[in-house]
């Protein structure tokens, strides 16, 4: 019974209504946690539903925040739920999370990684970790003052365009079920007080071999946010600190001589101008949608076929929404490629401006 009211009681925000944002949603309100925040500024899509089970084909098209309420409270009617269709970000992250007890992190991308684990030490709130790609999935616990943060696991982020999406990649559906369910886990076991978390610990699970390894973390004194002497002592900004501004922003101005829009590569094709088109993608995504002519070599193949590519033609390069090809450009450039260019939006601006029968992902 005692267990039972600190569930009641409990205020646990959870940032995404997605894949894993489904499971935690689904067993926090059945568990009969009280007040549930749920951050999210998507809507609900077809191809969500083959991993993001809160949701259902009748809300296609529907705000993920507004399905993901009313199905919970259809588990539990007597849940208080608070929503947030917004994207959490350096100006509001300190007013959300504030009122919560617990974190936890149901996002897909290292700026949200770093920003929610920023803003829950410095608020001192308990931020439960959870990341999924293909068969792959790890979760932890970072707690403020008991253990180490994100940034003592990972102090620097990827080059952008190096770890793609789930939407890019690929996962499989069942994972982020499997890890929802062990962060959601580990949220039950903070606010009952029981059990060992997993702080200090990052547990690694592997769906094709079926098997779960686990790492322990170690504070790093040097960290910059928890460290024995922190330099961060605010929210910065985090798309500028993973180099991702402004790449994934179809649409955008176009920055420098080394980018191109969708609508001048179709008005180069459609003159019958000689030039080639690389494409950077996976073969998984390849084969969902591809552009005419165009020649797949996935961006973590290029350094070790760009003998394959002619340096001396011009070379137009795209990928899903132009953060992988705009690394494709970099690495050709200094390669000694000079006739190169970014399409700016990739294949999803393709779609979206150029050919709307084209599939999206």
């Amino acid at each position: 019974m005692e267990g039972q009211r600190r569930l009641k009681a409990a205020k646990v925000l959870l940032i995404g209504a997605g894949g894993l944002g489904s499971p935690l949603g689904l067993y926090l309100a059945a568990a009969g946690i009280g007040h549930l925040g749920i951050v999210d500024f998507d809507v609900v899509e077809f191809s969500n539903l083959q991993r993001q089970v809160l949701h259902t084909t009748p809300d296609v098209g529907r705000r993920k925040t507004e399905s993901a309420a009313a199905h919970l409270r259809a588990i539990n009617p007597e849940i208080q739920i608070a929503t947030y269709d917004t994207r959490i970000s350096s100006a509001n992250a300190m007013e959300l999370v504030r009122p919560y007890d617990i974190v936890i992190d149901g996002t897909d991308n290292f700026p949200t990684r770093y920003l929610v684990n920023d803003a829950c030490v410095l608020l001192g709130k308990p931020n439960i970790y959870g990341s999924i790609y293909r068969f792959e999935g790890q979760v932890s616990v970072f707690a403020p003052s008991a253990g180490p943060c994100y940034r003592c696991l990972f102090a620097e982020p990827p080059p952008p365009g190096m770890v793609p999406s789930c939407a890019e990649g690929g996962v499989l559906g069942i994972l982020p079920g499997v890890i929802g369910c062990m962060q959601a886990t580990e949220a039950v076991k903070l606010i009952l007080g029981i059990g060992e978390p997993l702080i200090g610990r990052l547990l690694l699970y592997d769906a094709l071999e079926m098997n779960f390894r686990e790492v322990k973390i170690q504070r790093d004194p040097q960290c910059p946010l928890c460290g024995e002497r922190p330099t961060l002592h605010e929210l910065i900004d985090y798309e500028q600190f993973c180099g991702v501004r402004g790449q994934e922003a179809p649409g955008a101005p176009l920055e420098s001589d080394f980018e191109i829009s969708v609508e001048e590569v179709k008005a180069r094709m459609d003159r019958g101008d000689d030039f080639d088109i690389l494409d950077v993608r996976n073969p998984e995504e390849w084969q969902i949608c591809r552009l005419e002519g165009a020649r797949l070599i996935p961006l973590g193949e290029l350094p070790a076929r760009m003998q394959e590519l002619d340096p001396s033609r011009e070379l137009v390069v795209h990928c899903k929404g132009g953060a992988r090809s705009a690394k494709a450009v970099e690495l050709l450039r200094q390669a000694g490629f000079v006739n190169v260019k970014n399409v700016r939006g990739g294949i999803s601006e393709w779609a979206s401006k150029i050919d709307p029968s084209m599939p999206k992902y």
